[in-house]
């Protein structure tokens, strides 16, 4: 990463600035709620080929994601790797065996009922790719001192959330996956102790026979998720 330390503050100007009239601004925040509508997560996926430069497309859109003094502290695993594949489906299973065999508890097992989810988990080695998702704790200079990084896991899930819609736009499916603990990823991955994975994202086209859960349909409605300027005396004031 660049030495930011040497980099005083050099305003300039807005580049690619937007100027949209109201007709063009509920269009466009429109047809990207229509389009983001038909994303759904898939366990089934074909075993038809995913360029890899889709891949990279995808991620570098994920880089452009917003973050705590631009630090951008992420890193992405990319895997296709068969070998690979199998040895983080077979490490992940195990953890997955813990979690049903009581360590997640009864309430959340409970909870995981209607989505189907369960031990197995094959879409690990069927999904073309892998992508593997890491937080950066701390960050390192180019002679290897380290820097704080400032709303790691703020900043890491607004990149993961540009990637899944960079993703879906390019027309693929992904499944969020998150074993726990997942620490055995970091040494599959080859990636330093000051990285921590946060999730596995199969990616790839889904099977033709592939199916979702009823329940995966079932959306808060706008009333529950979205308030308009709060009681006041709501906010202690």
């Amino acid at each position: 990463m660049i030495e930011k330390r040497k980099m005083g503050y050099q305003p300039i100007p807005l580049p690619d600035r937007q100027n949209l009239t109201e007709v063009e601004s509920r269009a466009g925040g429109q047809a990207f709620h229509d389009r983001m509508a038909t994303r759904h997560t898939v366990r089934d996926f074909s075993d038809q080929p995913v360029p890899r430069d889709v891949i990279e497309t995808a991620i570098a859109t994920a880089g452009l994601a917003p973050s705590g003094a631009n630090h951008q502290p992420w890193h992405f695993v990319a895997i296709s790797d068969p070998a690979i594949k199998a040895q983080i489906r077979q490490a992940a299973e195990e953890e997955e065996q813990r979690f049903y065999d009581g360590g997640g508890g009864d309430e959340w097992i409970a909870a995981l009922e209607p989505i189907g989810t369960g031990v197995s988990k094959p879409h690990l080695e069927d999904a073309p790719w892998l992508v593997v998702i890491f937080a950066q704790r701390y960050g390192l200079t180019d002679d290897g001192a380290r820097y704080k990084n400032y709303y790691v896991p703020e900043s890491t899930g607004i990149a993961t959330g540009f990637l899944i819609a960079a993703l879906h736009h390019a027309g693929l499916y992904c499944l969020t996956h998150t074993p726990n603990p997942m620490r055995f990823l970091t040494q599959i991955c080859g990636r330093p102790d000051h990285e921590k994975p946060l999730m596995i994202l199969a990616v790839g086209h889904a099977a033709q026979d592939a199916t979702i859960p009823a329940a995966a349909n079932v959306k808060k409605p706008l009333d529950q998720i979205l308030s308009f300027n709060p009681n006041r005396n709501q906010q202690g004031n």
